[in-house]
């Protein structure tokens, strides 16, 4: 359709009030020629992500104040499928998950809105906002056209349509503009889908102008031209949006995500945004007279079990801080004051900045004992009988936790293996702790000890965030079939469903912990015996703690190893003692004067069972020595010497993506991928992602992907890991060691893709902004050999 025709439809479409109540509208919004037209004004927009989930509501007010301080006259808000409709037509929009009284307090504190409805957010967020139940039908399609997955998405894209239409500029409220799905052509093609989604969404009677959203390599995907196109990314604006206009040819440009830091995931350094990058790429875009979205302007905290997982599989952490201007506890950052400062400088006709509001109060409390346990073990529900284990959805459960319990013969020492595990399995044999089936390592099985009579068999299985972003999606939980013991499949099996929720927090058993003895060592709590209780179960522990003054805190979680803890209540965050994160963030607003009540998961055992509130959140400790797996990346020999490679070239130039066909295609378990040299002639290699492309050119699943070997990687000075060139975020990437050492090429990256697949070539993402290590040549190998265990 002709960009001009686009214009008018969806200037036009301000004038339809379909499906909707008559309400006034005082304002209009369209998109010009040139600009965004507010009133028939050019209208710059000043954006910030804030997602209503992520904050207590409580301070949903103090937050959006903290974004207008900074200069924002939008934010930008995700609404999480999941979050709307926990169950099957089950719509909840209250609490945490009124969205509409969000979007009204926006309004009242000067700011527009602009909505992202999904279905599908990503967002680090549970399955990308995807509901759970959609896994208990097998082979289901997400983000398809497949009527298992549209037809329900298309019912909840109406109750939107009920719930926040109102709120639209059209009729009044503050909403310009409705996103129509999210970076779909990351994940497909099907602009048939992407059709489907826009139709639904105007039935909803969404009648503001609808937008696409892609990283600019990836806009041709799944294209609509009636709908208007805005490109994410976190740096080099010029180029960027230069790639944006041979799509979007006429009307203002919009950078939909730009990033001022990123992500947190368990065993990973925190991240830190670049000032170099963040402040310079702002100006840029404000003197160009583009619009933006700062993503995030406050991330805040994926508070209960909300918290996501990037491909093949890394956990994100319950903090999502993200190194945003406004912190995760609503603190103004030096980042926020250089915002508002640069803003300041930029403001429309008549604009001001208020002085930002009061930071709510922060409190501590001393160290306090946990005095009372309740074993998993000893507070398990009636039985599910079934002969092979199934996933967690199978049982009509969504989150939590689950026990798989068999029992096996007597016997020698002999392998158990399950076909996987998602996410982590902690084994026992008649009640003693055997180890831990971990799902980094890429393989389900442990060995277990001689057996001289029958022995019950518990696995219980935690399972972390399902994954968020690709076809990866499809991420059921729990012990995957079949289980084999010694080479034969077990069968008959009890299934325990644990889904950590109010009703089973309120119902656990709980006795007084048997005695410890502490010492009182320079005023601080610490254990001099063990707890007499054997192996240390799984199991919850409770307590409390008081305040003289309400303030938000931080839980100093130092002393505890893995699992989930509640506050009055509420779920705050998972935890794990690797880190980077080693508190959890408690809102006053969730808080009592005098008593607190805390429960605490731990599926390890404590160190010691007390814990602490501090008045400053720790976000960057890192524990290695913590993980139980020691090493999730096995020695290896490499095999490189005596192989043939199958590709050998020269990347381009530049940070465009490329992809790369093979002149036969090929077949393997390994794909490794040989930087020998780069283009800036400096030591380092560098890798922002990596797909393999199958016999139909398509991208092949990251399902069951792991890190074989790497020569090199970055983990001081940044997280250069090299999981970073396999999950699916462009905006970091795999960076060999620079910090404390410049090995030099040949750098070789091994992926262990599970199983052999066949390979017809790859999709190759450099480096993005400024930066050493993006390849110049190149060699490719893929076999089922490159590499063998030591």
């Amino acid at each position: 359709m002709k960009a001009a025709k686009l214009l008018v439809l969806l200037s036009a479409a301000l004038m339809i009030s379909a499906n909707l109540p008559a309400q006034t509208a005082t304002h209009t919004f369209a998109i010009g020629t040139n600009d965004f037209l507010l009133d028939g004004k050019k209208f710059q927009i000043r954006c910030g992500e804030i997602h209503a989930a992520r904050v207590p509501k409580e301070y949903w007010r103090q937050r959006l104040k903290m974004a207008k301080a900074m200069g924002l006259n939008t934010v930008c808000a995700y609404l999480f499928w999941n979050l709307h409709e926990p169950e099957p037509g089950k719509f909840v929009w209250t609490g945490q998950a009124d969205d509409a009284e969000f979007c009204r307090i926006a309004q009242e504190e000067g700011l527009w809105v602009i909505l992202r409805p999904g279905p599908y957010a990503c967002a680090e967020w549970e399955m990308g906002g995807t509901p759970w139940w959609m896994l208990k039908e097998d082979g289901v399609k997400l983000r398809s056209r497949d009527p298992r997955y549209l037809e329900p998405a298309k019912a909840y894209l109406k109750e939107v349509g009920r719930v926040l239409g109102p709120l639209q500029i059209t009729h009044g409220g503050p909403i310009i503009m409705a996103q129509v799905e999210n970076e779909y052509g990351f994940f497909g093609k099907d602009a048939g889908y992407v059709d489907a989604v826009r139709q639904a969404l105007v039935d909803a009677g969404f009648d503001v102008p609808l937008f696409q959203c892609n990283p600019p390599d990836m806009m041709r995907n799944g294209l609509l031209t009636n709908l208007y196109q805005a490109g994410n990314f976190g740096s080099d604006v010029e180029n960027n949006f230069a790639k944006v206009r041979k799509i979007q040819t006429t009307g203002p440009l919009f950078c939909s995500e730009f990033y001022p830091g990123w992500f947190d995931t368990w065993g990973q350094p925190h991240h830190l945004g670049k000032p170099e990058n963040y402040l310079p790429n702002l100006k840029l875009m404000l003197d160009m007279g583009a619009s933006f979205s700062i993503y995030m302007a406050h991330g805040g905290t994926t508070f209960g079990l909300w918290s996501g997982c990037d491909r093949p599989f890394k956990p994100d952490t319950s903090s999502y801080d993200y190194d945003a201007p406004i912190s995760e506890a609503g603190w103004a950052t030096p980042k926020f004051f250089e915002t508002r400062e640069l803003f300041s400088k930029y403001l429309l006709p008549g604009e001001t900045l208020p002085e930002p509001p009061a930071q709510n109060p922060v409190v501590g409390f001393a160290p306090v004992q946990l005095t009372e346990i309740a074993p998993i073990f000893e507070n398990l529900p009636a039985a599910v009988n079934d002969e092979t284990p199934r996933s967690m959805e199978k049982y009509n459960q969504g989150y939590g936790c689950i026990l798989y319990r068999t029992q096996i013969p007597a016997g020698s020492a002999v392998q158990l293996e399950a076909a996987a595990i998602h996410d982590f399995g902690y084994v026992f044999l008649d009640g003693k702790r055997m180890g831990i089936l971990d799902r980094r390592s890429g393989k389900a099985q442990i060995t277990l000890p001689e057996r001289a009579e029958k022995s019950q068999l518990d696995i219980l299985v935690e399972p972390m965030g399902r994954v968020n972003f690709g076809p990866e999606m499809l991420d059921p939980k729990g012990l995957i079939a079949p289980v084999k013991l010694g080479g034969q499949e077990l069968k008959g099996w009890q299934i325990f469903n644990l889904p950590l929720d109010e009703k089973m927090i309120s119902s656990l058993k709980f006795s007084s912990v048997p005695a410890v003895v502490y010492d009182n060592i320079t005023n601080n709590l610490a254990i001099k015996a063990g707890l007499a209780i054997e192996g240390n179960p799984p199991a919850f522990w409770r307590g409390e703690f008081s305040l003289t003054k309400v303030g938000d805190t931080f839980l100093d979680l130092h002393h505890w190893g893995k699992g989930v803890v509640w506050v009055n209540g509420h779920c705050l965050a998972r935890f794990w003692d690797i880190g980077p994160t080693q508190t959890a963030y408690a809102p006053g607003c969730w808080l009592h004067g005098g008593k607190n009540e805390i429960v605490i998961l731990d599926y390890l055992g404590p160190e010691a069972p007390e814990i602490a509130g501090v008045e400053k959140p720790v976000l960057d400790e890192l524990r290695p020595e913590k993980d139980f797996a020691k090493s999730h990346r096995p020695p290896v020999k490499l095999n490189l010497s005596s192989a043939t490679p199958v590709q050998v070239g020269t990347f381009a130039p530049g940070t465009d993506t490329q992809e790369i066909k093979f002149t036969a295609p090929a077949a393997g378990k390994y794909f490794c991928l040989e930087s020998l040299d780069a283009y800036d002639g400096k030591p380092y290699a560098a890798v922002a992602e990596l797909d393999l492309l199958d016999a139909n050119g398509n991208a092949i699943s990251h399902n069951g992907w792991t890190i074989a070997y790497v020569d090199s990687e970055e983990r001081v000075g940044e997280d250069g890991a090299a999981e970073n060139a396999i999950d699916g975020q462009t905006a970091n990437y795999w960076h060999t060691e620079w910090k404390n050492a410049s090995p030099n090429h040949p750098h070789d990256l091994i992926l262990n893709l599970g199983k052999t697949e066949k390979i017809t070539g790859f999709r190759y993402v450099p480096r993005q902004g400024d930066g050493a290590g993006r390849i110049k040549d190149y060699r490719v190998f893929v076999s089922d050999s490159l590499v063998e265990p030591k």
